[in-house]
Parts: structure tokens; C-alpha cells; sequence
């Protein structure tokens, strides 16, 4: 399943992303394959989130699936396609959120993501309400939205009582 996520996301962003000029897009692809690597340090023997990896793959070899193809195509693709005009810019970030809220619901019934310490669908639905926006913000003003996602990440980092102050090999949960 998590190999078919990429091979999709790779086909979406050959036919309707603009891969041509993937330079413009390269600093927001980043920005959330870097997202996801912190997370993955942060939350280390403590997630909040997980994929289960398919049978022929293990836990590692999934996130880094989806930090270096799944998560930039999305980038590329979302900000590529971005309108100009106000409302349809809402309609374009929540077709977004609901893309992002759909697929992993059905990872959720076929059992492919485990949530712990108080994470569910509903708070991924809220955090992809905030991520796509913030891909915009990154992509116009790329040091305050560096800012901005140092406070998210601590206040989820609090919010979630995630233990960063315990070496992760002493971590349990």
C-alpha cells in the first residue's frame, strides 16, 4: 500500500505537477521531507503516529519512502497547482486536507498507520489544515514560516507530552 502511495504520487506529479521547474518548488519540498525527519527524531521510540509497513518492507524503509518521494511529490504537486484567486485557493487547500484525510482513513481500516499517547484521525485532520497552509507560507515567506514551525512543534511536542528530555533509547511507549 505504501509503495503504491509513492508510485501514485510520483505518477500525479509526472502528469499534472509542473516537475519541469521542480527548482521552484525544491525549497518547500524540503521544508516537509525535514518535517517529517524531525518528527521521526523527535518522537523516536515515543511516536504519536506510525505507518505499519507492508510485509516486504520495514518501518524505516516506509518513512523513508514517504520523506524522499511521497511527501516532496505532494509539495510539488500542491504548490505547482496553487490558484491565484482567494477562494479558490480555500477549495485547492481543502480538496488538499481532504486527500491527505481520506487516505489515511482507509490506511486506518486496513490497519497500514497505529496512533498512540493520544493521537487520532481527527488531530492528522487538524494538523493537515495547518500543514498546507504553511507549505504557502513557506513558499512566499520561507524564514517566518521556519519560525512559525518551531512554535507548532514545541507546542505539539508539550501538548502530547512527548519526553525530549529522555535519551530515546530510554524511552518507553
Amino acid at each position: 500500500m505504501h509503495i503504491a502511495m509513492a508510485v501514485i504520487s510520483l505518477l500525479s506529479v509526472w502528469c499534472l505537477g509542473d516537475w519541469r521547474h521542480w527548482k521552484l518548488y525544491h525549497p518547500a519540498m524540503l521544508f516537509m521531507a525535514v518535517g517529517n525527519l524531525l518528527y521521526q527524531f523527535f518522537t523516536t521510540n515515543y511516536f504519536l503516529w506510525r505507518f505499519k509497513p507492508d510485509f516486504y518492507l520495514n518501518h524505516t524503509t516506509t518513512e523513508l519512502i514517504y520523506t524522499f518521494i511521497t511527501f516532496p511529490a505532494t509539495a510539488l504537486l500542491f504548490i505547482s497547482r496553487f490558484p491565484g484567486k482567494r477562494r479558490r485557493q480555500y477549495i485547492h487547500i481543502t480538496v488538499w486536507i481532504a486527500i491527505y484525510a481520506i487516505m489515511e482513513y482507509v490506511y486506518m481500516l486496513a490497519d497500514r498507520i497505529e496512533y498512540r499517547h493520544g493521537w487520532s484521525l481527527g488531530w492528522s485532520v487538524m494538523f493537515d489544515c495547518v500543514m498546507f497552509p504553511m507549505l504557502i507560507f513557506h513558499h512566499k515567506h520561507p524564514l517566518a514560516a521556519y519560525g512559525t514551525s518551531v512554535i507548532i512543534c514545541v507546542t505539539l511536542l508539550w501538548l502530547f507530552q512527548v519526553p525530549v528530555h529522555v535519551p530515546t533509547e530510554q524511552r518507553t511507549g
